[in-house]
């Protein structure tokens, strides 16, 4: 083929769909993101470290993110870290919301259960913010703490603003399905119960659900 001939064809192909590439990019950034955080924690995470890990140009995170501040808080809220509040409604969150508020409460927290056992990367980095604390850790603890005032909102409502002390025996069992699912990653058997198998959690999810009756009684 000529060099004339070459100057044609090329001039009749498509043009690159910068939209999609982009797109493609970003998910293959935040991917990397929460591999890099688990694989090397928050002290040995960076721009260099995810660019390389993506297999992308640093210069491409901060044209799209700004920089690893503004990374780290899109990958917050992605989805990709914590279970987003609309995920745990289910498929109809209108429905979910007209339920009853015991079986709301207990639906709520078997989703938020199963949603935190699919992302065992976020168990991982869960164990590592424990032990490393600086200005990217507060990032992602703001992004829960939004999300906990949401789920609150939604799972609560009214009865979370005539009694208190709902809350914050939500925020224990928040707190308590974290630390059973950190621990799940070393050991087996906690009190007795399997708490690596779907038994173990089932037998946790009914727990939830007759704490839920009895509270809201």
């Amino acid at each position: 083929m000529t060099s004339s001939s070459k100057a044609v064809a090329a001039s009749h192909r498509p043009a690159p769909r910068a939209g999609r590439d982009r797109a493609a990019t970003e998910k293959l950034i935040l991917a990397a993101v929460g591999e890099v955080l688990a694989r090397d924690g928050f002290a040995g995470i960076g721009i260099n470290a995810i660019a390389k890990h993506a297999g992308v140009d640093k210069v491409l995170i901060y044209r799209y993110f700004g920089g690893l501040p503004e990374l780290l808080k899109a990958w917050g809220v992605s989805g990709r870290f914590w279970p987003d509040v609309e995920d745990l409604l289910g498929p109809e969150p209108h429905e979910f919301l007209a339920l009853p508020a015991p079986e709301r409460f207990a639906r709520f927290f078997e989703h938020f259960i199963d949603g935190l056992r699919a992302r065992p990367l976020t168990l991982e980095i869960l164990a590592a913010e424990v032990a490393e604390r600086n200005e990217l850790t507060a990032i992602l603890e703001a992004e829960r703490e939004a999300w906990g005032e949401e789920a609150a909102r939604l799972l609560g409502g009214k009865e979370f603003d005539a009694r208190p002390e709902l809350q914050g025996i939500a925020l224990l069992l928040i707190a308590g399905v974290q630390y059973l699912l950190l621990r799940s990653r070393k050991i087996r058997i906690f009190g007795g119960l399997n708490i690596q198998s779907d038994a173990g959690w089932d037998t946790l999810k009914a727990s939830t659900r007759a704490m839920a009756l009895a509270m809201f009684r």
